[in-house]
């Protein structure tokens, strides 16, 4: 009861003070909801003046990830059944320059959000203000990400980044959304860190921990003085400490071929994987039996037993073209290989955002494809991204739950409301806005009631697989503040059904919705 209690209690508080409820939280009756602080919805006869038709990812597509916000050089956790993907916040540098300017990455100084629990719908939790925690930094870039339970019973976070071109920080924190803090005040990794003198841009770096328990940390970038295109001769790893921010060996080189950046560490079957971007340089030497020369700026991957033992490393092959290799626009390179609920992704970035905007200033977006691993051999199964991507959904969505608003397959003429850097709603930047839920499961009975937790003034609609088909829930209102709204469900539905979730005017907010 105790339980129940408290559920009931961060619910109430929820919708009274317009903070975000996460998708899948507890399920509630009317009379709960009523006693929350729901009212019934207006009687108004609004009509919807227009539909907004700024669509830069279609119902079709599984990619990009976000159609609203641009991001890069993706990394993923696991945590509590959810997937957490971050990325370089191109969006920092598009919001500073505009439509016209161009990324040359130097504004970008936070990191984006997004998780899912079924790989084609995505809730946007926001930022992190990479500034704000780390003030010594020059830029942030490139995330990569590990976690771990500790002493205390918690899991910790280790988030590594690049800052610009010249190092790796590091933060942490006991949430995958933070709060973060800096446990050093300073680089982790630098130029003027000992053992470095052949690595001039020693950045984008890439962490696993093995079996042991025992943490690995890769990165490099630029030529050393004595390297060539063929071997440049920056490609590094090293063991961390118990600590996750000290280092526990001397750092080695991994003889990587064509390396240009974008290093990753994978550990699988007991093997420790690089995974690399490598260069735009022609293919002139080659020295490797066995092994192809990759294509131009693809993804290249390494393995080994022994990562510290530079001659262990054996060249496997490129396994990820360029986007551009594949009827996309060409682009730098940097994926993530991921195993989630049994299946490996590649998670990585195109321009498919702004191909469809009106910007060609280089703004890359977070995209995601099924990667086939032979975990036993150690293997890759060569794959192209692609808009349609080959992910499918792996669980349907509960409309029964609490489904946050910031959570979509893809949207239109929608922004976000923040409390601080975290997402709490999504907001109507125009009239006619609208989000697309994929895969919604009402099961074997009829939804009689649709509520939301909205504020604004206007008119909500829920329409069932078609954006064209008759409403089967309309919500109306006039709220100032955050507000339970319910209305009767006109149509019974049962089975599986996509949503459309449609807002009649700008400014309304949408905090979080469900069936009962």
């Amino acid at each position: 009861m105790k339980e129940k209690f408290l559920v009931v209690l961060a619910l109430c508080a929820a919708v009274l003070s317009g903070c975000s409820v996460m998708s899948g939280s507890a399920k509630a009756s009317l009379e709960e909801k009523i006693s929350q602080g729901y009212v019934e919805s207006m009687d108004k006869d609004i009509k919807f003046t227009q539909v907004c038709g700024d669509v830069y990812k279609t119902e079709e597509c599984s990619n990009p990830i976000s159609p609203a916000v641009f991001c890069a050089d993706p990394t993923a956790i696991e945590y509590e059944g959810r997937l957490y993907v971050y990325g370089t916040n191109d969006h920092q540098q598009y919001e500073t320059v505009g439509d016209d300017g161009k990324n040359t990455y130097e504004s970008i100084k936070s990191f984006v959000i997004f998780s899912t629990d079924d790989m084609v719908n995505w809730t946007y939790h926001g930022k992190i203000d990479t500034e704000a925690v780390a003030p010594w930094i020059m830029s942030s870039w490139a995330p990569s990400i590990t976690s771990r339970v500790e002493d205390d019973g918690l899991t910790h976070f280790y988030l590594y980044f690049s800052n610009n071109g010249c190092g790796v920080g590091v933060i942490t924190a006991t949430s995958p959304t933070g709060p973060w803090s800096d446990p050093l005040g300073k680089p982790l990794v630098s130029t003027a860190t000992p053992g470095l003198e052949k690595c001039p841009n020693p950045f984008d770096p890439g962490v696993c921990i093995d079996d042991d328990g025992v943490g690995w940390l890769s990165f490099g970038g630029g030529k050393a003085s004595d390297g060539t295109d063929y071997m440049p001769g920056v490609s590094r790893i090293v063991k961390l400490g118990d600590d996750m921010i000290s280092f526990a060996s001397d750092f080695a080189e991994i003889n990587a071929p064509y390396f240009f950046e974008a290093s990753e560490l994978n550990y699988i079957n007991g093997t420790y994987v690089y995974t690399y971007n490598n260069s735009w340089e022609k293919r002139i030497e080659w020295g490797i039996e066995g092994a192809s020369r990759p294509s131009a700026c693809s993804m290249s991957y390494m393995t080994t037993k022994t990562p510290l033992d530079t001659d262990s490393w054996v060249y496997r092959g490129d396994y990820f073209p360029n986007p551009g290799e594949c009827g996309l626009d060409y682009s730098n390179n940097h994926s993530h290989l991921h195993k989630y609920k049994g299946k490996y992704y590649m998670f990585h970035h195109t321009m498919l955002k702004q191909s469809k905007m009106k910007t060609r200033g280089g703004f890359r977006s977070l995209c995601v494809s099924e990667l086939p691993v032979d975990e036993e051999n150690v293997v890759f199964t060569e794959t192209k991204t692609s808009a349609k991507s080959n992910v499918t959904q792996i669980k349907y969505v509960d409309p029964y739950a609490e489904n946050c608003g910031e959570a979509s397959f893809t949207s239109a003429g929608v922004s976000y409301e923040y409390d601080g850097c975290l997402v709490k709603a999504v907001r109507a930047e125009e009239s006619g806005a609208w989000i697309y839920v994929k895969g919604v499961d009402f099961g074997d009975r009829k939804a009689e009631i649709f509520s939301a937790a909205v504020s604004g003034n206007g008119r909500i609609e829920v329409r069932a697989d078609n954006m064209e088909s008759k409403p089967m829930a309309v919500l109306e209102f006039e709220n100032d503040s955050c507000t339970g709204v319910y209305s009767k469900v006109s149509e019974g539905i049962e089975g599986v059904h996509d949503l459309y979730i449609m807002m009649s005017d700008e400014n309304i907010v949408l905090d979080c919705w469900s069936f009962i």
